[in-house]
């Protein structure tokens, strides 16, 4: 009876165990600007790879990500469409060349030098998309769902020939992407509209004699080789566009996968702005170990700068509170949530 019961039992356990298997996800993910640019990278190494350490913990889903990063799929001037339209499933949507379709993102670059902290503009950038309608409807609107914020390191001019202050920009020709263009105003020089993948031709070949362009961009971009000068400012970060992801792909997503994706975002925006802390001064270092030249402004120099622009703040709020988009309220909520988390903006932009 006992052998009976033992060969019962071999033969229970010798059964298949029922596992239940693990569905595999296919989406692509894709970029204008290449992995080089840290925060593109970082797409890669914190936001996938979080999304799938989250999923692996749980076993259930699995994604297989097809990567067109560095403007395998669209350029620089089509990073929302893109997403929109589901070119791409995920993107980084930069919403410096967005002016006419993210109107209310290009506050922060309107309003300058508020702050010289990535960390704090990209937690204020955070509370705002979360909790100011006429933002966050900016972004969905365009059929999709943000998951992470990006914002850039301060700005400084590169250029062939050196300067001794603001005003020696007078006449020359600078590369700017889109709205930064702006800060230009006021100076003399003259704007000349590019992006991180023109910047390097852009002056090699005489479109322009320099570019004001942050750090984190220029040193892989090799920028150095070109504009060697690097005229000191540390203008202050600007919230620069998101990583999203197209509103059909999102729908259409388990929640379980959802939720992994908004903790992988979060920990990719706040990731993203110690980055940004720890690699500014990194970068501008080994520009000097390649040859490039760090021209420190005298003090006070760069109040002389924003002085120096007009109210440009209030010219691009006036226009769209014409149009119905309360652009008014948002820079006051900007410029009060900057200064509630210990910012000192250089200018007041919002009185």
């Amino acid at each position: 009876m006992k052998f009976i019961r033992g060969a019962l039992l071999c033969a229970v356990l010798a059964l298949p165990v029922q596992t239940h298997a693990q569905e595999t996800i296919n989406l692509t993910v894709a970029s204008s600007h290449p992995t080089v640019v840290p925060w593109v990278g970082m797409i890669q190494t914190h936001f996938m790879a979080k999304t799938d350490e989250i999923l692996a913990g749980e076993g259930n889903y699995k994604i297989e990500w097809n990567e067109a990063f560095g403007g395998q799929l669209y350029k620089a001037n089509a990073t929302l469409t893109s997403v929109e339209e589901g070119i791409t499933d995920v993107g980084w949507v930069f919403s410096f060349l967005e002016q006419a379709k993210l109107p209310l993102s290009q506050g922060s670059s309107n309003a300058p030098f508020a702050t010289s902290n990535p960390p704090l503009l990209l937690k204020v950038m955070e509370d705002l998309i979360e909790n100011n309608e006429a933002f966050k409807n900016e972004w969905e609107q365009h059929n999709l769902k943000v998951l992470g914020l990006t914002a850039t390191d301060l700005y400084d001019f590169y250029l062939k020939e050196p300067i001794s202050g603001i005003e020696d920009l007078d006449g020359r020709k600078i590369s700017a992407p889109g709205v930064l263009g702006n800060w230009l105003r006021g100076t003399g020089a003259n704007a000349v509209d590019g992006s991180l993948p023109t910047y390097y031709t852009d002056v090699q070949t005489g479109v322009s004699d320099g570019v004001l362009s942050l750090a984190l961009g220029a040193l892989p971009i090799k920028l150095y080789e070109v504009a060697p000068y690097i005229a000191r400012f540390d203008g202050g970060a600007v919230f620069s566009g998101a990583v999203a992801i197209n509103r059909d792909t999102w729908d259409g997503l388990p929640e379980e996968v959802q939720n992994a994706m908004i903790e992988a975002g979060k920990y990719y925006t706040e990731s993203h702005g110690k980055d940004l802390v720890e690699r500014h001064e990194f970068a501008l270092n080994k520009m000097v170990e390649l040859g490039a030249t760090i021209i420190e402004m005298p003090d006070g120099e760069t109040a002389k700068w924003v002085n120096l622009l007009p109210d440009i703040a209030g010219e691009w709020a006036g226009p769209l509170e014409e149009r119905g988009i309360p652009a008014d309220a948002f820079l006051a909520a900007y410029m009060e949530g900057l200064r509630a988390a210990g910012a000192s903006p250089v200018r007041d932009w919002d009185k």
